[in-house]
């Protein structure tokens, strides 16, 4: 079974109390619910990890690559700022393909992800959605390999 591997970077626990003219009301527990719903519809087995921390998104990383899971998509969130170790991991890890997922448009906010350069794709600007197209992308750049 295909595995994935969701990253929640900073202040997405906060999710539904955080900024909701941003970023809407659904909390962190149900968009979990609604991830992991669309991952039994489609037949994949999807891991989520929330940190605020960037050493403990890399430290994920590499044990993703380790354990064998097939792709990562990632909210960098707050580490869009500065998280240029959390970059580099990835750019490490060049055969774990990598989908950025963002619920707000960047470029509307004026805002740039360093992670942006060591994925394969980015989707931004869904709101919640944002995830379920990102995870539909990681499927098919998985059964294009």
């Amino acid at each position: 079974m295909t595995r994935i591997l969701l990253i929640q970077g900073a202040n997405m626990s906060w999710l539904g109390r955080r900024t909701p003219e941003l970023y809407g009301t659904t909390t962190a527990a149900e968009l979990d619910a609604i991830v992991q719903d669309h991952a039994r519809a489609a037949g994949y087995d999807l891991e989520i990890f929330y940190t605020d921390l960037e050493g403990e998104a890399i430290r994920r990383v590499h044990q993703a690559v380790d354990d064998g899971v097939d792709g990562l998509v990632m909210n960098p969130a707050g580490f869009v700022h500065a998280g240029k170790a959390l970059r580099d991991c990835i750019l490490d890890c060049a055969d774990l393909p990598y989908v950025e997922v963002h619920m707000t448009n960047l470029e509307t906010r004026d805002l740039r992800s360093v992670l942006a350069e060591a994925a394969d794709g980015l989707v931004m600007g869904f709101g919640t959605d944002s995830y379920l197209l990102g995870l539909d992308a990681m499927l098919g750049l998985l059964t294009r390999r």
